[in-house]
């Protein structure tokens, strides 16, 4: 399973995403630090060619386990429906079922 994080420059959840996303890997049972690969996104251009909808997006196997619009792509924040309202990050649960989806 490949695993990536983009996300751009001060972004406020980009960490928040990142540790969530370490916590949901140890609940499944993988080590986060040899799996999860950071990819910052610096320009407009390679967020359209990263299909990149936003900061930050986290990527199992090159598929985004929580789609956004199509054609939504740049470098803006991302928010993201949890049981709770929107979120800058998934929450842990979401992110468990994501990784569990698509073992």
């Amino acid at each position: 399973m490949e695993i990536e994080l983009l996300y751009c420059a001060g972004c406020p959840n980009w960490a928040v995403a990142q540790m969530r996303l370490n916590e949901a890997l140890e609940t499944v049972g993988r080590l986060p630090d040899s799996l999860v690969r950071l990819r910052a996104v610096e320009t407009d251009e390679d967020a359209r060619a990263l299909h990149f909808s936003g900061s930050p997006t986290i990527l199992i196997d090159g598929r985004d386990p929580f789609p956004a619009p199509a054609g939504s792509y740049g470098l803006t924040c991302r928010v993201y429906p949890t049981p709770d309202g929107l979120a800058g990050a998934p929450t842990v649960h979401q992110l468990v079922r994501a990784l569990t989806d698509f073992a």
